[in-house]
């Protein structure tokens, strides 16, 4: 069971990125995902959270206007679309999954159960 991110790499300030998240080795249509961020020397913070099933999405004030999170149940991937993006949307991005049913969303790091390995995305100034 794992979460694999992709998508990442140097974008110059205004450009775009799409990561995805691919899940293999369990269906996770039923769960709620989000994505995380950690720049380097900071703690890791909350970006985009999508429900199981693609209805409601959260985004940190800090993306909200320039990123979207959508997912493909049926390739069990889930994405993160950033436009106009800026210096400091530069770090390491997460996705995770949450396994608690009863939970639509969640901005919190410990409610969710498995992680990817990251993907890094810098922008240039």
């Amino acid at each position: 069971v794992q979460l694999v991110e992709s998508g990442g790499g140097v974008v110059q300030a205004g450009g775009s990125l799409r990561l995805s998240c691919a899940a293999s080795g369990r269906t996770f249509s039923s769960y709620a995902m989000a994505w995380f961020r950690q720049a380097a020397g900071k703690e890791r913070e909350f970006v985009a959270a999508i429900s199981w099933t693609g209805d409601n999405t959260y985004f940190a004030d800090s993306v909200k206007g320039r990123f979207t999170v959508s997912r493909d149940n049926a390739k069990n991937t889930v994405y993160l679309q950033m436009n106009s993006l800026k210096a400091e949307d530069t770090a390491v991005y997460y996705c995770a999954a949450d396994f608690h049913l009863g939970r639509v969303v969640s901005t919190t790091p410990s409610d969710y159960d498995l992680w990817g390995q990251g993907t890094q995305v810098t922008v240039s100034s």
